[in-house]
């Protein structure tokens, strides 16, 4: 009996000293996670060092937060409605939406155009929430640019983001696009130059080339609105994506400022853009050059002697059919004696030039080359 009551206390005491022990780690472990002070260190101090800990930020982060506080003001949301009823009951179609910003302090802002082709009326949401009216100022299918025009309501002060240089841009350089995706306001995203001189087709069907591809998420929505360098300068406009679903797949395309800075000011005085033209339609042809197919009556290609195809007139009997004879046609192959390959080469090269100045085209007539001179003329508005 005495043995067993010896045993027994052997084992409360191993007991009691296992649970000491192991409470004394248990306990320390549960005071650190619980926010007590570890030995030497205040309350006080921890305090201070957890709440530095959690509203420390990178300089990248406040480079990012202070571009975005001076710019997004600056960004409007854009909705189209196709009638008077429907701008009156705020009934805003479910894709008519977009995205732009404020260029000026007289009331102008700049988008794509294919995000208010076709819309009778235009509202503009400012950063406040207010929404306004908007006018279609001008704009330029060729380039996928229009101005807007807006009167901002009574202690509302327009916040113009100011416009960059896109020339100075390389690949890696890295850039934060704003806009509305899919509706929500002023959202910022950032990424980096993927890559420079892209040519990408506008909605007639031209090319624009020197288009910036980024890897800042653009999806629906944000067409329109800033591409931003890190000094917080638009470099570009925001206008396309590459994907089969319509959201960000990585590969986004803006618009280089340095093309809108060029047509903005025509936009604004002349509601369009005052292109040179050469008043003829033209194919590549297989072996090179630039076959005439239409000539515009009374255009400057037709004034200057260019020859158009020839229509023959076959007749038998009463049967009477037409043919077209594509080989009586001009061929041009050079202008100012730089060679032309493409539709786009050509008409890249006049619209460098202005309005009634004079080219020379390079043309092979009945297998010989004639140089033809042909003063450009104002090409009419698309």
């Amino acid at each position: 009996m005495k043995e067993a009551n010896s045993k027994r206390k052997w084992l409360l005491f191993l007991t009691a000293a296992f649970t000491a022990v192991c409470g004394s780690a248990i306990g320390t472990d549960v005071g650190a996670e619980s926010g007590k002070p570890a030995s030497g260190t205040s309350v006080r101090e921890q305090k201070v060092s957890t709440a530095a800990a959690k509203t420390s930020l990178t300089e990248e982060e406040k480079l990012f937060i202070r571009i975005y506080k001076a710019s997004n003001r600056g960004v409007v949301n854009i909705s189209t409605v196709s009638s008077a009823e429907e701008m009156m009951t705020n009934a805003v179609p479910a894709d008519g939406f977009g995205s732009g910003f404020i260029i000026g302090t007289e009331g102008y802002i700049l988008t794509n155009h294919h995000v208010v082709r076709g819309s009778d009326h235009l509202l503009v949401t400012l950063y406040d929430g207010s929404t306004v009216q908007a006018g279609l100022v001008g704009y330029d299918s060729q380039t996928d640019l229009a101005v807007l025009k807006i009167k901002p309501p009574k202690g509302i002060t327009l916040t113009p983001i100011p416009l960059g240089d896109s020339s100075s841009l390389e690949v890696g350089r890295r850039v934060l696009a704003i806009g509305n995706p899919f509706g929500f306001d002023r959202t910022l995203t950032e990424g980096i130059v993927s890559s420079i001189g892209r040519t990408i087709k506008s909605e007639n069907g031209r090319l624009i080339k020197g288009i910036i591809q980024t890897d800042a998420a653009i999806n629906p929505g944000n067409s329109g609105g800033p591409l931003l360098d890190l000094s917080g300068r638009v470099v570009g406009i925001n206008t396309a994506i590459f994907s089969g679903t319509r959201q960000s797949a990585g590969i986004g395309f803006a618009i280089p400022i340095n093309i809108a800075k060029n047509i903005i000011p025509q936009l604004i005085e002349f509601h369009r853009v005052l292109r040179p033209d050469l008043g003829v339609d033209v194919i590549a042809e297989e072996g090179g050059g630039l076959r005439v197919m239409r000539l515009t009556r009374g255009g400057p290609a037709a004034a200057a002697g260019l020859q158009g195809p020839r229509v023959l007139v076959y007749r038998y009997g009463e049967l009477e059919w037409r043919q077209i004879e594509r080989g009586f046609a001009d061929l041009i192959v050079a202008v100012d004696n730089v060679q032309v390959n493409s539709v786009d080469s050509l008409m890249s090269y006049i619209e460098s030039k202005k309005p009634n100045q004079v080219v020379t085209l390079t043309v092979i007539r009945a297998n010989r080359p004639l140089k033809i001179p042909v003063k450009l003329t104002v090409g009419a508005s698309d």
